[in-house]
């Protein structure tokens, strides 16, 4: 039997809400998956892609990662992880810093065997370049009797792509020269398990809220490869089971407050619903509809933040006319969420978003804009890759979209179902936390204001009542004795009232899929 973490899309040195104390987060869930694992004592943690936010993080998050899976390699569990589209980079990639330092396992088209299990990985991979992949992986060796198959993207059918780049899971696994026994994937913020075509399929999900539309519990999943379930027997006679179970963890909790105001009422009804919820520490979202006053969103905000919420936002969702008497949605909790929905929804070519990070939310100085921008177009058309300028299919305008995922990186780092790497050394950056690394630097992780520019989040668009969702405690989550068998099933229930509000809800709860034989 081997049990492993199958965890993803952890988003260090995300600065959302540009809050350092948000960006600190980031790095305590992490923290808090490794800290199950050493306890637990798993056979690995896997980890399905973005464990950075940003293809250029912060000193400070690297050294935290490193702390982590220096953890990890001291309590002897293996750190498997392939690379998303959020830190992928053109060359070298963080994850092969990692593990020229020992202390990782970039998975590829050949396998890594964890016990009786043999894992295999699937990079983030831009649809322009999706039809070059041959999807040939090595042999299972003998001494495994599963095969687990990481992949990072939007695979139909579990998730709808707002991003226009669905990956045919279905098409994956039968072009594949392995016949995997289950998908753990990443990139989709939201916990989903499905059965394609009779392999279990499941998204871990985030272990933070990267946005305010993910409402449900944070956590991840264990995977167990085994008989410990008692799945059918095997040609061996042995059974042939791989159990998915989901562990909730703690984060810091969410409060959504919905306002319908009625005619003759404002600022202050809103202000009084808020008021009606514990906000400590909190990040409080505040949407606004009916037929009342205006509302200044920064007058709400005030009283939230004097009620103790870390952040807050407003949306206001009531229709305004323009001169052409066009009902247009207004929303005044982030202008980058609208700018980057709109980015999506042009179907930009994989060139075109890169120019687009570049111009709009990188960190390269103005000075330099010019030139990387021109020496990443010549880069492309030398390489002959002129696929990356096709047209990229539009994406459907949704007020429901995630758009903490909006930004991601045009080329995804190639590298996927061939085996396609590059472990050729470092970048500066790499090399810079490499010296930092072997000198002994050590930082605090807490994400000092001074020294993110990631763009904030802005995807307060949810709709619904009013809604706590908590976290905070750290010994909240279940032994892994008590872990609810993960798959799709209802998160959390909820009691409304009068005015549209409901009651807390941990949002963590599972209906159970059991085991897969």
């Amino acid at each position: 039997m081997t049990r492993v973490i199958h965890t993803g899309d952890t988003h260090v040195g995300y600065r959302q809400y540009n809050s350092p104390e948000r960006r600190a987060d980031f790095l305590r869930a992490f923290e808090r998956v490794v800290d199950d694992a050493v306890d637990d004592g798993v056979d690995a943690v896997v980890h399905a892609g973005d464990l950075f936010h940003d293809r250029r993080p912060e000193l400070d998050d690297i050294l935290g990662v490193l702390r982590s899976l220096r953890r990890l390699q001291a309590a002897d569990v293996p750190f498997l992880a392939i690379v998303g589209n959020h830190e992928a980079t053109r060359g070298s990639q963080w994850l092969d810093l990692f593990e020229q330092l020992g202390l990782a396992t970039r998975l590829g088209a050949e396998p890594t065997v964890v016990g009786d299990a043999a894992l295999y990985g699937l990079d983030f991979v831009p649809e322009s370049r999706r039809g070059a992949l041959d999807y040939e992986f090595e042999p299972v060796p003998a001494s495994a009797e599963y095969a687990a198959l990481v992949a990072h993207g939007q695979f139909d059918p579990l998730s709808v792509s707002i991003r226009g780049d669905a990956w045919d899971l279905a098409a994956v696994l039968e072009a594949s020269t392995v016949a995997f026994d289950v998908a753990l994937l990443g990139d989709e913020h939201a916990h989903d398990t499905v059965s394609v075509d009779g392999v279990p399929a499941t998204y871990c999900g985030s272990t933070e809220r990267v946005s305010a539309a993910e409402r449900e519990g944070r956590g991840y999943n264990i995977v167990t490869f085994g008989d410990a379930a008692g799945g059918d027997a095997g040609d061996d006679g042995t059974a042939r089971s791989v159990d998915l179970r989901r562990r909730a963890i703690g984060t810091r909790p969410f409060v959504f407050v919905s306002v319908e105001l009625a005619d003759g009422e404002g600022v202050e009804r809103v202000r009084d619903r808020v008021r009606e919820h514990d906000l400590a520490d909190a990040v409080v979202i505040v949407e606004v509809t009916g037929e009342g006053e205006p509302v200044t969103p920064a007058d709400v905000e005030s009283a939230a933040l004097a009620e103790g919420a870390l952040v807050a936002r407003v949306t206001d969702r009531r229709e305004v006319l323009g001169d052409d008497d066009a009902e247009v949605p207004v929303q005044f909790a982030d202008p980058d969420a609208a700018v980057r929905q709109r980015v999506d929804e042009l179907g930009l070519s994989s060139a075109a978003r890169e120019v687009d990070e570049t111009v709009r939310a990188s960190k390269i100085a103005d000075s330099n804009v010019r030139e990387t921008v021109a020496g990443a177009v010549r880069e492309r058309i030398d390489d002959g890759d002129l696929g990356e300028f096709a047209r990229a299919e539009k994406a459907r305008p949704s007020e429901e979209a995630s758009l903490g995922d909006a930004g991601e990186s045009a080329d995804g780092g190639g590298a996927a179902g061939n085996g396609d790497r590059s472990p050729d050394g470092t970048d500066g950056e790499a090399a810079t936390a490499v010296a930092d690394a072997d000198g002994g630097v050590t930082g605090d992780g807490s994400g000092d204001a001074s020294a993110s520019t990631s763009p904030t989040d802005g995807s307060e668009t949810d709709r619904g009542p009013a809604e706590e969702v908590d976290g905070p405690a750290e010994d909240e989550h279940a032994t892994a004795e008590d872990d609810e068998p993960a798959g799709p099933g209802t998160e959390g229930g909820s009691t409304p009232d009068g005015d549209g509000a409901t009651g807390s809800t941990d949002g963590d709860g599972q209906t159970s899929w059991g085991d897969f034989a």
